[in-house]
Protein backbone atom coordinates (compact mmCIF):
# COMPACT_ATOMS: atom_id res chain seq x y z
CA UNK A 1 0.00 0.00 0.00
CA UNK A 2 2.73 2.48 0.92
CA UNK A 3 6.47 2.69 1.49
CA UNK A 4 7.83 4.82 4.32
CA UNK A 5 11.36 6.19 4.16
CA UNK A 6 13.03 8.00 7.05
CA UNK A 7 16.32 9.37 5.75
CA UNK A 8 19.29 10.92 7.55
CA UNK A 9 17.31 11.75 10.68
CA UNK A 10 18.94 13.78 13.46
CA UNK A 11 16.84 14.43 16.55
CA UNK A 12 17.69 16.49 19.63
CA UNK A 13 16.14 16.94 23.07
CA UNK A 14 17.61 20.30 23.93
CA UNK A 15 21.38 19.94 23.76
CA UNK A 16 21.23 16.12 23.84
CA UNK A 17 21.29 14.35 20.48
CA UNK A 18 19.10 11.23 20.45
CA UNK A 19 19.43 10.25 16.77
CA UNK A 20 22.40 10.61 14.43
CA UNK A 21 21.91 10.28 10.68
CA UNK A 22 19.35 7.47 11.03
CA UNK A 23 17.84 6.04 7.84
CA UNK A 24 15.14 3.35 7.82
CA UNK A 25 12.89 2.08 5.02
CA UNK A 26 9.63 0.23 5.70
CA UNK A 27 8.75 -1.35 2.38
CA UNK A 28 5.18 -1.58 1.17
CA UNK A 29 3.30 -4.62 2.43
CA UNK A 30 6.13 -5.86 4.65
CA UNK A 31 6.95 -5.98 8.37
CA UNK A 32 10.08 -4.06 9.35
CA UNK A 33 11.46 -4.27 12.88
CA UNK A 34 13.84 -1.89 14.64
CA UNK A 35 15.66 -3.52 17.54
CA UNK A 36 18.06 -2.44 20.24
CA UNK A 37 18.55 -2.13 23.97
CA UNK A 38 16.64 0.36 26.10
CA UNK A 39 17.62 3.97 25.56
CA UNK A 40 19.28 3.63 22.15
CA UNK A 41 16.79 5.87 20.32
CA UNK A 42 14.17 3.47 18.98
CA UNK A 43 11.18 5.35 20.39
CA UNK A 44 12.75 8.67 19.36
CA UNK A 45 12.82 7.38 15.79
CA UNK A 46 9.09 6.63 15.92
CA UNK A 47 8.40 10.07 17.39
CA UNK A 48 10.26 11.61 14.46
CA UNK A 49 8.30 9.49 11.99
CA UNK A 50 4.91 10.26 13.52
CA UNK A 51 5.68 13.96 14.01
CA UNK A 52 5.46 13.96 17.79
CA UNK A 53 9.01 15.34 17.93
CA UNK A 54 10.24 17.02 14.78
CA UNK A 55 13.77 16.06 13.68
CA UNK A 56 16.48 18.67 13.46
CA UNK A 57 17.68 17.20 10.14
CA UNK A 58 16.56 14.62 7.63
CA UNK A 59 13.16 13.81 6.18
CA UNK A 60 10.25 11.36 6.38
CA UNK A 61 8.57 10.42 3.11
CA UNK A 62 5.57 8.27 2.21
CA UNK A 63 5.48 7.33 -1.46
CA UNK A 64 7.54 10.38 -2.45
CA UNK A 65 5.50 12.82 -0.32
CA UNK A 66 7.70 14.62 2.26
CA UNK A 67 6.17 14.73 5.75
CA UNK A 68 8.91 16.35 7.81
CA UNK A 69 7.06 19.60 8.55
CA UNK A 70 3.62 18.05 9.04
CA UNK A 71 2.10 17.74 12.55
CA UNK A 72 1.00 14.31 13.84
CA UNK A 73 -2.67 14.69 12.86
CA UNK A 74 -1.70 15.50 9.28
CA UNK A 75 0.56 12.45 9.13
CA UNK A 76 -2.30 10.32 10.43
CA UNK A 77 -4.43 11.60 7.55
CA UNK A 78 -1.62 10.58 5.18
CA UNK A 79 -1.96 7.02 6.44
CA UNK A 80 0.24 6.58 9.52
CA UNK A 81 -1.44 4.71 12.36
CA UNK A 82 0.48 4.85 15.65
CA UNK A 83 0.42 2.48 18.62
CA UNK A 84 2.50 4.17 21.36
CA UNK A 85 4.60 2.49 24.00
CA UNK A 86 2.52 2.04 27.13
CA UNK A 87 -0.66 1.88 25.02
CA UNK A 88 -2.03 5.27 26.21
CA UNK A 89 -5.67 4.26 26.04
CA UNK A 90 -8.27 6.40 27.84
CA UNK A 91 -8.98 4.47 31.07
CA UNK A 92 -12.30 6.17 31.88
CA UNK A 93 -13.75 5.78 28.37
CA UNK A 94 -15.40 2.56 27.27
CA UNK A 95 -13.74 0.27 24.75
CA UNK A 96 -16.20 1.54 22.12
CA UNK A 97 -15.40 5.17 22.95
CA UNK A 98 -11.65 4.45 22.84
CA UNK A 99 -12.03 2.92 19.38
CA UNK A 100 -14.16 5.85 18.23
CA UNK A 101 -11.37 8.29 19.03
CA UNK A 102 -9.81 6.90 15.86
CA UNK A 103 -12.61 8.59 13.89
CA UNK A 104 -11.12 12.06 14.40
CA UNK A 105 -9.28 12.22 11.09
CA UNK A 106 -11.87 10.33 9.03
CA UNK A 107 -14.62 11.56 6.78
CA UNK A 108 -18.10 11.06 8.17
CA UNK A 109 -18.98 8.11 5.92
CA UNK A 110 -15.75 6.31 6.90
CA UNK A 111 -16.53 6.43 10.61
CA UNK A 112 -17.19 2.75 11.12
CA UNK A 113 -15.15 -0.06 12.63
CA UNK A 114 -13.27 -2.12 10.01
CA UNK A 115 -14.92 -5.45 9.26
CA UNK A 116 -11.83 -7.40 10.29
CA UNK A 117 -11.30 -5.64 13.64
CA UNK A 118 -13.31 -7.99 15.82
CA UNK A 119 -12.10 -11.02 13.91
CA UNK A 120 -8.54 -10.10 14.87
CA UNK A 121 -9.44 -9.13 18.45
CA UNK A 122 -12.76 -10.74 19.44
CA UNK A 123 -12.28 -9.76 23.08
CA UNK A 124 -12.85 -6.12 22.12
CA UNK A 125 -16.32 -6.93 20.78
CA UNK A 126 -17.16 -8.71 24.02
CA UNK A 127 -16.02 -5.71 26.08
CA UNK A 128 -17.34 -2.74 24.10
CA UNK A 129 -19.19 -1.37 27.12
CA UNK A 130 -16.34 -1.93 29.60
CA UNK A 131 -14.05 0.92 30.61
CA UNK A 132 -10.60 0.79 29.09
CA UNK A 133 -8.98 0.91 32.51
CA UNK A 134 -10.73 -2.31 33.50
CA UNK A 135 -8.99 -4.33 30.80
CA UNK A 136 -5.84 -6.34 31.37
CA UNK A 137 -2.56 -5.08 29.96
CA UNK A 138 -2.78 -7.43 27.01
CA UNK A 139 -6.37 -6.44 26.28
CA UNK A 140 -5.40 -2.77 26.45
CA UNK A 141 -2.66 -3.44 23.91
CA UNK A 142 -5.20 -5.02 21.58
CA UNK A 143 -7.41 -1.98 22.13
CA UNK A 144 -4.54 0.38 21.26
CA UNK A 145 -3.86 -1.53 18.05
CA UNK A 146 -7.57 -1.60 17.26
CA UNK A 147 -7.82 2.17 17.75
CA UNK A 148 -4.98 2.65 15.24
CA UNK A 149 -6.68 0.32 12.76
CA UNK A 150 -9.90 2.35 12.95
CA UNK A 151 -7.95 5.19 11.28
CA UNK A 152 -7.58 2.99 8.14
CA UNK A 153 -3.76 3.22 8.09
CA UNK A 154 -1.54 2.45 5.15
CA UNK A 155 1.38 2.17 7.56
CA UNK A 156 1.02 0.81 11.09
CA UNK A 157 3.75 1.98 13.49
CA UNK A 158 4.04 0.14 16.82
CA UNK A 159 6.30 0.89 19.78
CA UNK A 160 7.10 -2.23 21.85
CA UNK A 161 3.77 -4.03 21.26
CA UNK A 162 4.84 -7.09 23.32
CA UNK A 163 6.05 -5.16 26.38
CA UNK A 164 4.52 -6.59 29.56
CA UNK A 165 2.11 -8.82 27.61
CA UNK A 166 1.31 -12.45 28.39
CA UNK A 167 2.49 -15.03 25.83
CA UNK A 168 -0.98 -15.96 24.56
CA UNK A 169 -1.77 -12.36 23.60
CA UNK A 170 1.68 -11.90 22.06
CA UNK A 171 0.73 -14.76 19.71
CA UNK A 172 -2.59 -13.07 18.95
CA UNK A 173 -0.80 -9.82 18.14
CA UNK A 174 1.67 -11.67 15.93
CA UNK A 175 -1.15 -13.33 14.00
CA UNK A 176 -2.90 -9.97 13.62
CA UNK A 177 0.22 -8.33 12.17
CA UNK A 178 0.68 -11.22 9.74
CA UNK A 179 -2.95 -10.83 8.62
CA UNK A 180 -2.54 -7.09 8.11
CA UNK A 181 0.54 -7.67 5.98
CA UNK A 182 -0.53 -10.76 4.04
CA UNK A 183 -4.23 -10.10 3.53
CA UNK A 184 -4.51 -6.31 3.54
CA UNK A 185 -1.06 -5.27 2.34
CA UNK A 186 -0.54 -2.88 5.25
CA UNK A 187 3.05 -1.80 5.85
CA UNK A 188 4.15 -2.47 9.44
CA UNK A 189 7.02 -0.76 11.25
CA UNK A 190 7.63 -1.90 14.80
CA UNK A 191 10.14 -1.22 17.55
CA UNK A 192 10.86 -4.32 19.61
CA UNK A 193 13.21 -6.04 22.03
CA UNK A 194 11.62 -9.50 21.82
CA UNK A 195 13.93 -11.25 19.36
CA UNK A 196 11.84 -14.37 18.77
CA UNK A 197 8.80 -12.26 17.91
CA UNK A 198 10.78 -10.34 15.29
CA UNK A 199 12.52 -13.42 13.93
CA UNK A 200 9.15 -15.03 13.22
CA UNK A 201 7.43 -11.97 11.77
CA UNK A 202 9.84 -9.50 10.27
CA UNK A 203 10.77 -9.30 6.61
CA UNK A 204 13.56 -6.83 7.41
CA UNK A 205 15.36 -5.68 10.56
CA UNK A 206 17.41 -2.71 11.69
CA UNK A 207 19.61 -2.76 14.78
CA UNK A 208 20.22 0.47 16.70
CA UNK A 209 22.77 1.46 19.30
CA UNK A 210 23.54 4.91 20.75
CA UNK A 211 21.22 6.71 18.35
CA UNK A 212 22.62 5.15 15.18
CA UNK A 213 21.78 2.28 12.84
CA UNK A 214 24.46 -0.39 13.18
CA UNK A 215 22.98 -3.04 10.91
CA UNK A 216 20.19 -3.64 8.42
CA UNK A 217 19.24 -6.97 6.92
CA UNK A 218 16.86 -9.92 7.12
CA UNK A 219 15.36 -11.44 10.26
CA UNK A 220 17.67 -14.46 10.16
CA UNK A 221 20.55 -12.07 10.92
CA UNK A 222 19.28 -12.08 14.52
CA UNK A 223 20.98 -15.46 14.90
CA UNK A 224 24.39 -13.94 14.21
CA UNK A 225 26.59 -13.49 17.27
CA UNK A 226 27.91 -10.11 16.11
CA UNK A 227 24.31 -8.85 15.85
CA UNK A 228 23.02 -10.40 19.07
CA UNK A 229 25.73 -8.74 21.15
CA UNK A 230 24.03 -5.38 20.46
CA UNK A 231 20.66 -6.70 21.63
CA UNK A 232 21.49 -8.35 24.95
CA UNK A 233 22.12 -6.62 28.25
Amino acid sequence: MATLIASNIDLHYGAAQALRNVSVTAESGKITAVLGRNGVGKSSLLRAITGIHLPSAGDVVIDDEPLRKLPPYARARRGIGYVPQGREIFPLLTVRENLETGYAGLRTFDRTFPDFLFTLFPVLKDMLSRRGGDLSGGQQQQLAIGRALVTRPKILVLDEPTEGIQPSIIKDIGRALQFLRDELGITVLLVEQYLDFCRELADAIYVMDRGEILHSGVASDLDREDIRKHLTV
